[in-house]
């Protein structure tokens, strides 16, 4: 008798016995399952060795509290959180470690956390992940944009473009190029007081990693500033919904001429808000939007001899 025809044959693997009328393939004997394992009741062949377990997936360590069985993969963390912790305080069953045993899992926590990093490599990973989370986190970003952004690190070191940069410069550019490949209006003004370094080596770093990666870095248009400009002047929602049509009609125009997107927002807004007589200067709106006065000026009069 082949062994397929052995398996096709149903078995209880829980309770140790058949579940029909399966002989074994060499004496023709009884099959049975006992602790996983599929075995002759008579010459004792095992058929099979690696049962199926039918149980659930989590683990219940405490009375009302259901646990996975371990968390999924993620490229947030240098292991990809596969890693194992040594606990402090209780063990698996919620029961207190005596004092002696928890001073030998401390003495071996200590090991442990020294040996996680194999090599220097693997640490400066672990480093500049953690600087893209802090960043992610300080930004209010998607886990989804932090994921990317973790992702965009780990190219970047295996391209080899960490040597002669930063590591903090290198996940400020990996954060600000997760937001532009999103469309997301993300300016280097926000992110460089975050990053803890210089915006000329975070620049510096985004064009290496746009050059050499091949990032699919979307053009972030004027109208997705509208709104954050609106609710740094707090204006009304009438100036709000004349700036918007503004921004829209005048977004191809402006990004052939090169303009500040972040700019013409403001000017957009301050159009808006002089239509209506909203007591609104323009040194305001230039502080608001990270330019200078003249900027607007000359975006504020474009705009009213456009209308004109």
């Amino acid at each position: 008798m082949a062994t397929r025809d052995v398996y096709e044959r149903q078995f209880d693997e829980s309770c140790g016995r058949s579940c029909g009328n399966a002989s074994c393939p060499e004496c023709g004997g009884q099959v049975i399952t006992d602790a996983g394992e599929r075995r002759c009741e008579s010459c004792g062949l095992i058929i099979d060795d690696h049962g199926i377990d039918h149980g659930p997936e989590w683990r219940s360590f405490e009375r009302d509290e259901r646990k996975r069985v371990g968390a999924p993969r993620t490229p947030t963390r240098h292991d990809h959180g596969l890693a194992t912790e040594i606990g402090r305080h209780v063990d698996a069953n919620g029961t207190p470690i005596p004092g002696e045993r928890r001073q030998q899992l401390s003495r071996l926590r200590t090991q442990h956390s020294r040996s996680r990093y194999q090599s220097s490599r693997e640490r400066r990973l672990a480093h500049g992940l953690d600087e893209v989370r802090r960043l992610a986190g300080a930004l209010d970003l998607p886990d989804s944009l932090r994921d990317q952004a973790c992702r965009c690190f780990r190219s970047a070191q295996q391209a080899d473009l960490l040597p002669g940069r930063s590591i903090e410069a290198v996940a400020a550019a990996s954060v600000h190029a997760a937001c532009r490949c999103a469309g997301l209006s993300r300016t280097l003004a926000e992110l460089v007081p975050l990053a803890r370094v210089a915006e000329s080596r975070v620049r510096s770093a985004y064009n290496a990693l746009n050059t050499e990666l091949g990032l699919s870095a979307k053009p972030v248009t004027s109208v997705e500033f509208v709104p954050r400009v609106a609710d740094a002047l707090d204006v009304t929602d009438l100036i709000r919904r004349r700036a918007r049509p503004l921004a829209e009609a005048s977004s191809d125009e402006w990004a052939h001429r090169g303009a500040n997107p972040h700019a013409v927002a403001a000017a957009c807004v301050y159009t808006a808000a002089a239509e209506r007589d909203w007591p609104l200067t323009q040194s305001r709106v230039a502080a608001v939007s990270d330019t200078s006065v003249k900027t607007v000026r000359t975006h504020y009069q474009t705009l009213c001899d456009a209308d004109g």
